[in-house]
């Protein structure tokens, strides 16, 4: 029902600059059912972590594509209804005009009053008139049918995020039973935990703690791999959109040396290089904080998520999950208003990432692919 809804919407719909919401909503339901696959294969796979980590990232981009078409379409549905109420008066005295001239019939139309001459050309401007009279039906018609078009795409869209909101949450669950199942990793352990538990203790800011966690030795392998090879290349840990920059002031006017970056409710943080984990848990008033070192002295600190995975000292390939944002997953109903109300409101949660290189902090927008 969806699809072929999808595809005469997509027909239908007249060109628009940008990519017409049908389009956007007929991706996004390939991606959903994409995703359901995917959950359904990941059950077999080898690398249970990896195959569940694609599945979430594949209902992420399907959400998100399904929310945007969604919002455009009751943007266009907004704006057109804009226009029927700004025009009342005329469409009205065009419908007017129009069943006058269906209800008359045609010839005592053309009868005029002053004789055959005045008939003659009341004849002619009713041949100009009709067609153009009827070029606006056509196009009102056309607006009529599209409206509809989109309220019924809305209406459709019901079943697909339905199953969509279920799969993603299923995938989440699964995916945090695979990681506490998960025994092959390597490792890097402290030579004396207890430091660390003293660290958490004594810190009074997330520097100085920053500062004293590379400050402890570990034991282990090497980190295999060097970040400097992928400056200006990084992927951001989560789907979302950077807030402020390094040293932009905030609404306080407080500048801090990392970046936020507004994200949706639940959403996966993953590790966007080769690191080791060498803290995890609450710090502070941050929130769970992970603390990934990516090799060459480098320390990326992630602050404020509600979940975090793994253990301290295990290496973690890039891609791995190493927690979700907090929030609450909105129903069908929620995420169905929300996307009609557009304007980003959606994205609630903020990950504030920091990446530090001994004791100075570094810009992380030199580090990452930011569009």
């Amino acid at each position: 029902m969806i699809r072929a809804l999808l595809i005469w919407l997509a027909l239908a719909a007249p060109l628009m600059a940008q990519e017409n919401p049908a389009t956007i909503a007929k991706r996004a339901a390939g991606q959903l059912e994409a995703a359901q696959n995917a959950l359904i294969a990941a059950e077999r796979a080898s690398d249970r972590v990896a195959a569940l980590t694609r599945t979430i990232r594949a209902y992420e981009h399907g959400l998100t594509a399904l929310r945007e078409g969604l919002r455009r379409a009751a943007i266009r549905e907004a704006g057109m209804r804009r226009k029927f109420e700004a025009e009342r008066d005329r469409v009205s005295r065009l419908l007017g005009v129009m069943q006058a001239i269906e209800r008359s019939p045609g010839p005592l139309l053309l009868l005029h009053p002053s004789g055959p001459v005045g008939t003659a050309r009341s004849g002619m401007i009713a041949g100009e008139i009709t067609p153009a009279l009827q070029r606006q039906a056509n196009v009102l018609k056309t607006e009529l049918e599209e409206i509809a078009l989109f309220r019924a795409l809305q209406e459709s869209s019901e079943a697909s995020l339905e199953q969509g909101l279920t799969g993603v949450q299923r995938a989440r669950a699964a995916l945090s039973l695979a990681i506490s199942d998960r025994t092959d990793l390597p490792s890097r352990l402290l030579e004396d935990p207890s430091a660390l538990s003293a660290l958490v203790n004594s810190a009074e800011t997330l520097r100085s703690f920053a500062e004293g966690l590379a400050d402890l030795k570990v034991t282990g392998a090497d980190a295999p791999l060097h970040i400097g090879e992928a400056r200006g290349t990084l992927p951001l840990p989560v789907a979302g959109t950077v807030l402020r920059g390094a040293g932009e002031p905030d609404a306080a006017g407080i500048e801090r040396p990392g970046m936020v970056i507004a994200t949706e409710p639940r959403a996966l943080v993953t590790t966007p290089w080769t690191a080791t984990i060498r803290y995890l848990g609450p710090l502070l008033d941050y929130g769970n904080v992970m603390i990934l070192e990516p090799g060459d002295g480098y320390l990326l600190v992630l602050a404020g998520l509600d979940k975090v995975y793994g253990a301290t000292g295990e290496v973690l390939p890039a891609g791995t999950p190493v927690g979700l944002m907090g929030g609450n997953t909105p129903d069908t109903a929620l995420f169905l208003a929300n996307a009609a109300k557009g304007g980003g409101g959606e994205r609630t949660e903020t990950l504030y990432m920091e990446l530090r290189q001994g004791e100075a902090p570094v810009d992380p927008g030199i580090w990452f692919a930011i569009e």
